[in-house]
């Protein structure tokens, strides 16, 4: 089997990372956008839940699209609505028009992480799959490190600039797509009706296979989540960071995800997908169990938080790779699907996530941290009382 190229790696990590592009780009134009329209903050701010839920919903029907029409027509298809409904964003004349065309965006980018795990899946499986995984979350994580930067450096051209941005990289991407990946589903299956695709997402709901894996992965998810949904509000209003400190420690975190996911890149063909959850849900559970405590010792510095973080992220950069190699590497013949019902469980975990942080935020960070310390010591349970014997089970 062919090796895993730079090419490949640039590209399916850059369509896995769309989504967090569409949401971390978009934050620094948030005012500007409430004060050229005339609008409620709230009303802006409601722009990311309708993003993030056609996200959600896209997910569960680009992998069966795939699955039946190729991965590839697929992937441009969603490129095409998200192409779309940027460049209306950026024409749009109200704050409520941008609302309901990010649902659109949101849609159309969910095409590109769903595309890019089911194309990993179908090159690759196991040890190898979770190696191309990890190279992609490298690309990855460097979305929230560069996205907010570019996003401020756009609003001094306007906040229209943002929207352009988007449409341009989306662009961009649809002709690479268009000019260098090949179809890579290994059959194209006939029509499903939508009785037969439930069954078929019920099915890997009840199957241990996919399940055992999720379970780390979901765990770890809800812990990522509260730090990213609540930092900026703890560390600039707790703990008196500045708006550009907080940037840079929020940086400094998101490079210990990349950190670990390059490791796990470079040793997963030998130590093994389940060797590796194991290290990261141990280390997560070190950096997650510690900023819990500290935090809650009455310790009200920013230090106290970042530093636990940077290892919990560094463990989370070997769990989610390997968690979704494990989850996708059983199911060739309906990897989109798979990876559809597994990216739809993450951001239907993000969602309730961000939504709960944000009715129990305080002015202070201990409803942040405990929520880290309690995804911490759920990813090490599952670990050990879930995936561990199925993965021993399957062999």
């Amino acid at each position: 089997m062919a090796g895993i190229s730079l090419g490949l790696t640039l590209l399916l990590g850059t369509l896995f990372a769309l989504v967090p592009l569409g949401v971390d780009a978009f934050l620094p134009a948030m005012p500007a956008i409430a004060a050229a329209l005339g609008a409620e903050p709230r009303t802006v701010q409601f722009a990311l839940t309708t993003f993030l839920a056609g996200g959600a919903l896209g997910q569960l029907f680009w992998g069966p699209f795939s699955d039946r029409f190729g991965r590839r027509p697929t992937l441009l298809a969603g490129l095409a609505v998200a192409l779309g409904a940027s460049a209306a964003c950026a024409l749009a004349q109200s704050a409520t028009a941008i609302v309901l065309l990010r649902f659109l965006q949101g849609l159309g980018m969910s095409a590109g992480p769903v595309i890019a795990r089911a194309v990993a899946r179908d090159l690759f499986a196991h040890e190898q799959a979770a190696r191309l995984l990890a190279r992609m979350t490298v690309v990855f994580g460097l979305v929230p490190i560069l996205a907010p930067l570019a996003g401020g450096a756009l609003i001094g051209i306007g906040w229209e600039a943002v929207f352009w941005f988007y449409a341009a990289v989306v662009a961009a991407l649809a002709v690479v797509v268009h000019a260098v990946l090949a179809e890579t589903a290994p059959a194209l299956g006939a029509a499903h009706p939508a009785r037969e695709i439930a069954s078929r997402y019920w099915g890997l709901l009840r199957d241990r296979r996919f399940i055992a894996p999720l379970t780390v992965l979901l765990a770890s998810q809800f812990g990522v989540v509260s730090f990213i949904s609540s930092s900026a509000f703890v560390m600039v209003q707790a703990y008196g960071v500045s708006a550009q400190g907080f940037a840079v420690l929020f940086s400094t975190v998101m490079l210990g995800h990349i950190a670990g996911a390059w490791l796990s890149s470079r040793a997963v063909l030998k130590r093994g997908i389940a060797r590796l959850v194991r290290l990261g849900a141990w280390l997560s559970f070190a950096g997650g169990v510690a900023a819990g405590v500290l935090v809650w010792s009455g310790l009200a510095h920013w230090a106290w938080v970042i530093g636990p973080m940077v290892l919990y992220m560094f463990g989370i950069g070997f769990v989610f790779p390997n968690a979704i190699a494990a989850a996708l590497s059983p199911f060739p013949k309906i990897a989109g699907s798979a990876s559809a019902l597994l990216g739809f469980l993450q951001f239907g975990t993000s969602a309730v996530t961000s939504g709960v942080l944000a009715v129990l935020f305080d002015g202070t960070g201990r409803p942040m941290a405990a929520a880290i310390a309690l995804g911490a010591v759920a990813a090490l349970a599952a670990e050990r009382l879930i995936l561990r014997p199925a993965l021993e089970r399957a062999g």
